[in-house]
């Protein structure tokens, strides 16, 4: 499937809709991965979870242990997060990822939230 930022985003709300619905607050973060993973496979998209990314520095690529959630499409990243409430640093730990990974949109998605619109942010990396 060739589709571009916008309209993975927008399959990836949905499903992310989708499984809050179903599932609701209060689970673990690896719950709401491996169930929104399904869903987005179901709607015929290529997911990577647990995607390693590497740092780049001094002509040296370094494993430094961080994992992108989920990589959908090689082109949009999700940091799914379970948390009361989010707070900058979720934020600038999404947008880190998509300059590391040379990417321009990421997801920020918390589950654990009455209504999930409100509880997703739309990151994107000016390049």
């Amino acid at each position: 499937m060739s589709v571009n930022e916008d309209d993975i985003a927008k399959i990836i709300v949905d499903c992310a809709y989708k499984v809050h619905k179903n599932l609701g607050p209060g689970l673990l973060e690896s719950t709401y991965e491996i169930c929104l993973a399904h869903e987005l496979v179901k709607a015929g998209l290529k997911v990577v979870v647990q995607k390693s990314l590497p740092v780049y520095y001094d002509g040296l690529v370094l494993d430094a242990g961080y994992r992108i959630d989920m990589l959908v499409e090689e082109k949009v990243i999700i940091e799914l997060k379970c948390v009361d409430i989010l707070h900058d640093i979720h934020l600038a730990q999404t947008l880190t990822y998509l300059k590391l990974s040379k990417l321009k949109l990421g997801l920020l998605i918390n589950f654990n939230v009455k209504n999930i619109g409100l509880g997703t942010k739309r990151v994107v990396n000016g390049l």
